[in-house]
């Protein structure tokens, strides 16, 4: 891959305006493409606030934004690529489509990801005749604050195409990891539902409320984790300590396969979190909005600590 790369990137929604934006600061050269126009109208302003989160202002800006176009036409954005992320709606035969039309206008040595979390890569490309070349890059919500990029390979990736965007994504100041098999979830979300399927247990059975779960969290392991993950912490206390809490712990832990039928009663009497003003706790408005810019302020500072 190439220091300087052309970029494009097929969606210009949450996810995609925050992939543009890291390729971009980087200094590769972006195209978004999306069939929403206003989607595409509004694509600088939502990059431009998204940098002043980040602390980046002025030239800087400027010239970051200046290397983000926008395309109405798909084939016009991904005729002269060297890499390709689609970050489109999380549907299967959308994803497939789009990607159909991809592999007949875009250069036959680009490297083509599919951006999804709950989709297996392999799902998405069987269809396409240079499979080789395709693979998935599981980038996290908000892309440009979140490091992590889990690059996922099929049976069919190249190697070297995987490495590939490997080092792209390192050089843009990415946090990569490789996904050796495709396997629902991949890494990241396998790890964070395991928890959050106790979490809900925990409250489903009245061993605790809802808040007392996310404070647990929080005040304990949750302050650790940024720099202790949890297989360092287990060698840290001891894999033998690790395997008597385990020998204890882990019979009674929620093992169920389908979904909690408290969660799916939340879901069917509408109680659907933040956007409905009630989930497995209840939310104004303003709750929720002071809980969003939390968030995004906690990540900036983070970034600023670990550096």
């Amino acid at each position: 891959m190439v220091s300087k790369t052309k970029i494009a990137v097929i969606g210009a929604g949450l996810m995609g305006h925050g992939i543009a934006l890291t390729m971009a600061q980087a200094g590769h050269t972006v195209t978004v493409q999306d069939p929403d126009s206003s989607s595409l109208k509004s694509l600088e302003s939502r990059v431009r606030d998204s940098l002043n989160v980040l602390g980046v202002f002025g030239d800087e800006s400027e010239s970051i934004i200046k290397r983000i176009k926008t395309e109405n036409s798909l084939t016009d954005a991904v005729a002269d690529c060297d890499a390709l992320f689609e970050a489109a709606p999380e549907k299967l035969e959308l994803k497939q489509s789009i990607f159909a039309e991809i592999e007949t206008h875009a250069p036959s040595d680009a490297i083509l990801a599919s951006n999804t979390s709950v989709i297996q890569i392999t799902k998405i490309m069987t269809n396409l005749k240079t499979r080789e070349r395709a693979l998935g890059t599981h980038w996290w919500n908000p892309p440009h604050l979140i490091p992590l990029v889990e690059v996922i390979k099929t049976k069919w990736t190249d190697d070297a195409k995987a490495k590939s965007m490997f080092d792209l994504l390192a050089g843009a100041g990415k946090t990569p990891v490789m996904v050796e098999k495709d396997v629902p979830g991949f890494i990241g979300n396998r790890l964070q539902h395991a928890l959050w399927r106790e979490a809900i247990s925990l409250v489903e059975k009245g061993i605790c409320d809802a808040e007392s779960v996310d404070t647990v969290v929080k005040s304990c392991f949750g302050r650790r984790l940024p720099v202790l993950g949890p297989l360092e912490n287990a060698d840290l206390v001891g894999t033998d300590l690790t395997l008597d809490i385990h020998e204890n712990v882990l019979f009674d832990l929620e093992s169920r396969q389908s979904p909690s039928p408290y969660l799916e009663q939340l879901v069917a009497e509408g109680r659907l979190g933040m956007k409905s003003g009630e989930g497995f706790r209840k939310w104004t408005s303003e709750e929720a909005e002071a809980l969003r810019k939390k968030v995004g302020s906690h990540l900036t500072k983070l970034e600023t600590i670990l550096d």
